[in-house]
């Protein structure tokens, strides 16, 4: 039975954790209906949510500073964890559902679990509606001219700027009518996540116009911490896009591979634990746990790695430059499947997003889209020696670099890089 019988519009929201430029809120308001503002900690998508991982945290904080914006409108957003389907069978019986909105998402799970509840939408008579909202261009919007998608970035990114309008990308109308309804913010306790001792960086696009030329250098802390913001939808990216298309052209294509990544994972699945290079799952990795734990904990004895893990373990973010350093690594260097590394931060990062997080991956480990061949072996000392030359960005998170203290290198760098190139040598031919 329908214990309230004001007929609502409900907003599911997913990775978009904002009330203004929200194309799924937007449309909602439109259609007449009060709002209901939902959000799901999906068990699909939160395999563990007992282990320290500060993406959630950061959810849980972006979700409490939106319910003290709608308080003072009288409303809050219903905040839940469980199964998707489950879930708003529960919204269906207790609230009289016209629609549910959401936006777009394009995870093969995701896919899937929206068709679910497009199912269960219908058997009850309610509109199951999907926007695109967080992304420019949709897999099958940028595509070869015969259809196909494209596997190289730099093909893709010129028909992506060609085919850009910024007419399209103008905010819409923000919604003032929200449900007034006001539910008990959950604890972390509540939804089973283990609570995170951080704080996530505000976004800042005050260096745009030098990205460019400071990006590979940790120790400068010209980022823009975009990341978490963007994954997660506190800001949109229809506006990151039109506050950087006249200022830096190479942070405008780190968005774009973001789109890249989203594509090639939507039109090869098969990467979600396979090469996209097919003949890539035949190297012959080592595999040593030891080894790998010691990159976890940024014991390697080589500095701009240790730094850059340590940096990832305390705050949930690692500089770009180092991500490729400490990635190649655990690949190159120790001959570790790329697979680990790419779970290890999935659990640790605060701007995990899966495709690039996988395509990014199978960059550093050769498998993957790019052009380059195999032997790209990443010399961790030189990249110290180069982008950190005066080791500020190193003693920031190894404190005990240059003494005794710190420890020597887990794995001659010649070595390694013979090994791995013989590794992949024999397992493509």
């Amino acid at each position: 039975m329908i214990e309230n019988s004001q007929t609502v519009n409900v907003v599911w929201l997913r990775r978009d954790i904002r009330l203004e430029d929200n194309k799924a809120i937007e449309m909602a308001s439109k259609d007449g209906n009060p709002i209901l503002l939902v959000y799901i900690f999906d068990d699909g998508l939160v395999k563990n949510k007992s282990i320290y991982d500060p993406g959630l945290n950061f959810v849980y904080q972006q979700l409490k500073k939106l319910n003290e914006t709608l308080g003072k409108q009288g409303s809050s957003v219903l905040i839940t964890a469980g199964n998707p389907v489950t879930v708003f069978k529960g919204i269906l019986q207790k609230f009289n559902v016209k629609a549910i909105f959401a936006n777009k998402e394009y995870e093969p799970y995701t896919i899937s679990r929206d068709r679910k509840v497009d199912e269960l939408c219908t058997n009850n008579h309610v509109r199951f509606e999907l926007f695109k909202d967080h992304v420019i261009f949709e897999p099958n919007e940028v595509l070869k001219v015969d259809g196909t998608p494209y596997q190289v970035f730099t093909s893709y990114k010129n028909k992506w700027l060609q085919q850009l309008d910024l007419t399209q990308l103008e905010a819409g109308s923000a919604a003032s009518n929200f449900y007034q309804f006001k539910a008990e913010m959950p604890s972390l306790d509540d939804l089973g996540i283990t609570a995170c001792d951080f704080e996530v960086k505000d976004f800042t696009l005050d260096h745009i116009n030098e990205f460019g030329s400071t990006r590979d250098f940790p120790g400068m802390d010209t980022g823009s911490f975009l990341g978490p913001h963007l994954r997660h939808g506190t800001i949109s990216i229809r506006k990151i896009v039109l506050s950087v298309i006249n200022t830096d052209p190479v942070f405008l294509s780190a968005l774009i591979w973001r789109e890249f990544f989203i594509q090639i994972l939507y039109h090869f699945p098969y990467v979600i634990d396979g090469s996209f290079k097919k003949k890539y799952d035949f190297i012959k990795w080592e595999n040593d746990e030891a080894k790998f734990k010691k990159w976890q904990e940024g014991k390697t004895g080589y500095p701009m790695v240790d730094a850059g893990m340590r940096e990832l373990n305390a705050t949930g973010y690692m500089h770009n430059r180092v991500r490729m350093v400490a990635a190649s690594f655990l690949c190159k260097h120790l001959l570790i499947d790329w697979r680990w590394g790419e779970a290890y931060f999935a659990s640790k990062l605060c701007d995990y997003e899966f495709a690039a997080n996988n395509g990014n991956w199978q960059w550093v480990a050769g498998s993957g889209c790019d052009a380059a061949p195999y032997f790209r072996v990443f010399n961790p000392m030189t990249q110290h020696k180069k982008f950190d030359s005066k080791s500020e960005y190193v003693i920031k998170w190894v404190p005990e670099y240059g003494t005794l203290a710190y420890g020597q290198p887990i794995i001659d760098h010649d070595f390694a890089r013979k090994r791995v190139l013989e590794a992949y040598k024999n397992a493509v031919k």
